[in-house]
């Protein structure tokens, strides 16, 4: 064999293989720590697109699934709410029963006061009902506007962004001025109930402003564009609805649309606002009145009922989705610990024997000397 000492070929390629067994040993390591088989988009690119996009939709369907928790925790507030009224209207009917009947005499007059009071409970209870602000059943849950007399005025590009708290069937009609110098303006709005007016700012270019009617339990956003040209009327449409994103994806079957918007359970909607049991063929009329307020209450509990238990399904849906999606993103990039500690294994048996290697590889080209005796 020939002997030299300028190129150590037997160490270069130990040397080679030693590093090779480094890296895969320091990538072993990193796996077992960190409980991934993919760190980076190197270590498997199109594992990492895939798992990336699964993770994506994994926290999405977790929001999901708070989503119709909230959706539902909406409805039981609603449902409970409205088991409170269908109490005051079985006792409006027992007052009813009470009143019809010729030995009510005298009491006549108390009991159309207290008929009169659990009326207008019925209404405080349909009024203060909310949910994260938004009221549930006094008809405006989910009701958004609809073009009046005016077209222009339901137009983004003229002002006009949103309504919230609108009744339904109910007219808005809109009268606005804005100084052009300072943006200072004021709002009329008008309906059946009245006339309230409000001043306000005209927003900066690009931002919105609400402009709230207490007295109408309505708030009216517009935009930069709004001006004394914003005139008009506003309706309410006559049934809303609410959508609720159950899903992942922007398509109308990842959303659950809740059409409650047409309940409404105040003295109006039940039509007992007039209820009159100060004699006795009054109460007599009134037992059909209170009939029918009963079964439609009944109908809008049933409603909501119904979508309480198909919100109940969704949400078991989803957590097995999640489940399931999760466990075909862990396949792709969570770790066998088991086969790593077995390459870990294996890589550092080769580093030590490499070492070793290495070092007789290096002490090789010494036996030259032997030639200089």
């Amino acid at each position: 064999m020939g002997l030299r000492i300028q190129n150590n070929i037997t160490a270069l390629n130990a040397h080679r293989n030693l590093g090779i067994t480094d890296s895969a040993l320091a990538k072993s390591l990193e796996r077992l720590s960190s409980g991934y088989r993919i760190n980076k988009a190197a270590d498997d690119a199109a594992g990492m697109s895939i798992s990336q996009a699964f993770r994506a939709d994994i926290a999405s369907f977790k929001v999901a699934a708070r989503n119709t928790t909230e959706a539902t925790a909406l409805l039981q507030v609603a449902e409970g709410a409205m088991d409170q009224i269908g109490n005051m209207l079985v006792r409006l009917k027992e007052l009813a029963t009470q009143a019809a009947s010729a030995n009510s005499g005298s009491n006549l007059d108390k009991i159309n006061a207290e008929a009169g009071k659990l009326v207008s409970e019925i209404d405080r209870i349909a009024e203060s009902t909310e949910y994260a602000d938004t009221n549930l059943i006094n008809g405006t849950f989910g009701v958004t506007a609809s073009s009046g007399s005016t077209a222009a005025v339901i137009s983004a590009s003229n002002g006009y962004q949103s309504a919230a708290g609108m009744v339904a069937s109910e007219t808005y009609n809109i009268a606005t001025t804005v100084n052009t110098t300072t943006g200072a303006g004021t709002m009329t709005i008008t309906t059946g109930n009245g006339s309230e007016t409000v001043y306000f700012t005209k927003p900066s270019s690009g931002n919105t402003t609400d402009i709230y009617f207490g007295s109408l339990g309505l708030t009216i956003t517009v935009n930069s564009d709004v001006s004394s040209s914003l005139d008009g009327a506003l309706k309410a449409k006559s049934s809303g609805t609410s959508s609720f994103q159950v899903g992942a994806e922007n398509q109308a079957n990842n959303r659950v649309s809740i059409s409650i918007g047409n309940v409404n359970t105040d003295s109006n909607g039940l039509n007992i606002s007039g209820l009159d049991l100060s004699s006795a063929t009054a109460a007599q009329n009134a037992l059909d009145s209170i009939d029918q307020a009963i079964s439609s209450l009944n109908t809008a509990r049933g409603n909501v009922g119904a979508y309480m238990n198909r919100l109940s399904y969704a949400a078991a849906n989803l957590a097995t989705t999640i489940e399931n999606v999760t466990a075909a993103e862990s396949v792709i990039r969570d770790v066998d610990m088991a086969a790593e500690m077995t390459t870990f294994t294996k890589n550092q048996i080769l580093l030590q024997a490499g070492t070793a290697m290495l070092a007789q590889a290096n002490m090789a080209p010494q036996q030259v000397l032997a030639l200089f005796g």
